[in-house]
């Protein structure tokens, strides 16, 4: 029996751009938990965003927050990682040295900005929906660094080499999205964060099932038995996976009549 479905969300569950979930998917999320199964929302976002996206669902779900350095069940720490200050710093002078990049810094009930533009303090709070705090220097931040990221709003991959040369060998760092790039302490990822959920549920590869479409789920994907790339997924990341699907609405209503038990 599928006992754990895991999906990421921006350009899985939530597609073109969609900030909600579609009509209908936190009822079909109700009724796998009334089969005794648990849905996983895998993201790069806050828990508290993440919480305000399911809910009606948001007590029965668990989440993998942050790209994997925050795992949370029924209000419970599961898994909790922290960047080191000093290169957490680093990290931050970087980009608010880089002319169009805008840092967000992650903390577990909030997330810091200090905007070039306040044009992206309207998308954090308006359209990405994060609890945010606009600070004066980011840099004297005391709340303990879960995660930092890049957001460049005309897309990241003409810096994405330059972060990864830089950075790669000290920190994950995972593109999430188009216009943004993550980075976590090393060895952090959703991958991580998923079989610290299973082994804390006692659930195994074999009873869990992935859905995802870019690199920051590869991870994930490769720790589950049942693996499916959204068809408009790279074709890499596609060759990865057992399966492919159009919408994870469809699988889910498969998952419910028992197809993959």
């Amino acid at each position: 029996m599928i006992k754990l479905i895991a999906s990421d969300l921006d350009g899985t569950l939530l597609l073109n751009g969609a900030q909600s979930l579609n009509p209908g998917t936190t009822d079909l999320i109700h009724e796998l938990t009334g089969q005794g199964r648990i849905f996983v929302a895998a993201s790069g976002r806050q828990y508290a965003n993440l919480q305000r996206l399911f809910a009606g669902v948001e007590k029965e779900i668990a989440y993998i927050c942050e790209n994997g350095a925050l795992v949370m069940y029924r209000d419970e720490v599961v898994e909790k990682h922290i960047i080191d200050r000093e290169i957490g710093q680093e990290i931050l002078e970087a980009i608010m040295e880089r002319e169009g990049s805008e840092a967000l810094l992650s903390g577990v009930n909030t997330s810091y900005i200090q905007p070039k533009e306040m044009s992206y303090a309207a998308h954090m709070k308006n359209v990405v929906k994060n609890n945010v705090t606009i600070v004066e220097d980011i840099l004297k931040t005391e709340e303990p660094y879960l995660k930092i990221s890049v957001y460049e709003k005309a897309g990241v991959s003409r810096s994405e080499d330059y972060w990864k040369a830089r950075f790669a060998d000290r920190m994950t760092v995972v593109t999430s999205g188009n216009a943004w790039l993550d980075f976590m302490p090393k060895g952090v990822h959703k991958g991580t964060a998923i079989r610290s959920l299973m082994k804390k549920l006692g659930i195994s590869p074999d009873e869990a099932l992935a859905i995802g479409d870019n690199y920051n789920d590869l991870e994930m994907l490769g720790e589950v038995s049942y693996s499916f790339a959204m068809e408009k997924a790279p074709a890499d990341i596609r060759s990865k996976c057992r399966f492919e699907t159009s919408y994870v609405e469809k699988t889910l209503r498969e998952i419910l009549g028992g197809k993959y038990d």
